[in-house]
C-alpha cells in the first residue's frame, strides 16, 4: 500500500513489525486481564513542549492496524508547530487495542517530532543567510527515509538517502585514489551519470578538485575564516557545503560565510525524542 507522506518505504510493514516487537506472543496480557474485551475508550494525544510535529499519519497507523474501526480526528498536519498542551490527535476505539498499540505509536511519533523540532531550530539559526540545511546518512539503522521525512518536515532539505544517489567522494577514498585530483578524474571517467561531490579539508585542494570536474565542493571541518576564503576562491563556479561538527550555536558563523549548503548530522543522530502524550478523554 502506498503512503504519500513517505516514499521509498515500506510503511506497513514497518508498522506490523513495531506492533510484533511490542506484543510479542502474548498481547497486551495487562489490558486483557483488566479491561472488558468489548469496551470503548476515547482519547487525546497532545503535546507537552513547543513542537514542530512529525509523524502524525504513521501515528494513526498504529491504531489502525490493530483496530480498524477507530475512529481519528487528526488536528495539525505534519511540519506545524505546536505549543504545549495541544491535541494533536483525538481517537475513539476499542480500548485493549488503542492500549496496545499506544506505545508504538508514541515511539515513532516523539522520535520523528523530536527530529523535526531540532531540525527547525537549526532552520531557524540560519534565516537570511541564504545558506540551505541539509541532513546526513547518519540515522538510526532501518530507519533513514523516516527520519529524513522528519527533518523534510522541520524545514531542512534532504542530502543523499542512499550510496546510490550520487558521488560523494570523501577522504578516505581520496586517501586511497592518491589525491584529490586523481580520485575526482577516475569518478569523471567512470561516466555513472551522477553529480560528483569532493570532500576537501585544505584550500591547496580546492583548485585541483575544481579543474578535475567536480561537480561540488565539501568543505569538511573549516572555521569560518577559512570557510570565507574557500568560498572566495571558488567563487560561484560550483555549490559549496559546509559539514564537520556543526552545532547550534555555531552554524549562524558558518553560514554567514556564504556556503550555498550547511549539513548537520545532530539533526538526525542526536535528536532528543518529543515529549508527547496520549491520555483519557
Amino acid at each position: 500500500m502506498a503512503h504519500p507522506f513517505v516514499t521509498g518505504f515500506d510503511l506497513d510493514a514497518f508498522v506490523a513489525r513495531v506492533l510484533a516487537e511490542d506484543l510479542g506472543e502474548g498481547g497486551d496480557v495487562t489490558s486483557s486481564a483488566t479491561i472488558p474485551a468489548d469496551a470503548r475508550l476515547s482519547a487525546v494525544m497532545a503535546s507537552r513542549d513547543e513542537v514542530v510535529v512529525a509523524g502524525l499519519p504513521l501515528a494513526a497507523m498504529f491504531f489502525r492496524a490493530l483496530d480498524p474501526e477507530v475512529e481519528i480526528e487528526q488536528s495539525l498536519e505534519d511540519g506545524e508547530m505546536a505549543g504545549p498542551g495541544t491535541v494533536l490527535m483525538r481517537l475513539s476505539g476499542n480500548a485493549r487495542k488503542m492500549l496496545a498499540a499506544e506505545r508504538s505509536a508514541l515511539n515513532s511519533l516523539q522520535h520523528l517530532t523530536g527530529i523535526a523540532t531540532m531540525t527547525r531550530a537549526y532552520v531557524r539559526a540560519i534565516e537570511g543567510t541564504g545558506c540551505i540545511l541539509l541532513d546526513t546518512r547518519k540515522t538510526v539503522p532501518g530507519l533513514r527515509a523516516l527520519a529524513k521525512y522528519a527533518t523534510r518536515m522541520g524545514g531542512a532539505q534532504n542530502h543523499r538517502m542512499r550510496l546510490d544517489d550520487g558521488v560523494l567522494i570523501k577522504d578516505n577514498h581520496v586517501a586511497v585514489a592518491g589525491g584529490v585530483e586523481l580520485a575526482v578524474r577516475a569518478a569523471r571517467q567512470a561516466g555513472v551519470g551522477l553529480q560528483i561531490q569532493v570532500e576537501v579539508d585544505r584550500l591547496d585542494q580546492i583548485e585541483p578538485a575544481l579543474q578535475a570536474g567536480a561537480d561540488r565542493l565539501l568543505l569538511d571541518n573549516m572555521p569560518p575564516p577559512v570557510l570565507r576564503h574557500a568560498v572566495e576562491m571558488v567563487a560561484g563556479r560550483v555549490p559549496t557545503e559546509a559539514s564537520g561538527g556543526v552545532r547550534l550555536d555555531t552554524i549562524r558563523a558558518i553560514a554567514e560565510t556564504g556556503v550555498t549548503y550547511v549539513s548537520v548530522g545532530r539533526i538526525t543522530q542526536s535528536a532528543p525524542a518529543a515529549d508527547i502524550g496520549l491520555d483519557y478523554a
